[in-house]
């Protein structure tokens, strides 16, 4: 679970200043035509029906490893170890989904 969180925010930290990078080369004062946009929505179409996918997806495997944790920090019992687990497993899962539905809110907000 660690690793996977740690591969988003390396992608995150790869993705961004390029975004970034991209915007400086054009120019704030760059006009964009009707045509460019709609040629630039046709290419972004099929990238967010995937990221709309993947989204959906990792939310569902999110919900069943959020009830493995609420499972498990139940039935511990007095052993501190797998309560501190089951925390440390919800904790890693709220945070992936807040970076996973949070993605686009950001970087619209970077640009």
């Amino acid at each position: 679970m660690k690793k996977i969180l740690l591969l988003m925010m390396l992608l995150a930290l790869l993705v961004v200043p390029n975004v970034l990078a991209v915007e400086q080369q054009a120019g704030i004062d760059t006009q964009i035509t009707q045509g460019e946009k709609d040629q630039f929505d046709a290419i972004l179409s099929p990238i967010f029906k995937i990221y709309n996918f993947v989204k959906y997806i990792v939310t569902v495997v999110a919900a069943i490893f959020l009830l493995y944790a609420g499972i498990s920090y139940m039935t511990s019992g007095n052993d501190p170890r797998k309560r501190d687990q089951a925390k440390n497993i919800a904790m890693y899962v709220i945070i992936g989904m807040l970076i996973i539905w949070a993605s686009p809110l950001i970087i619209g907000l970077l640009i």
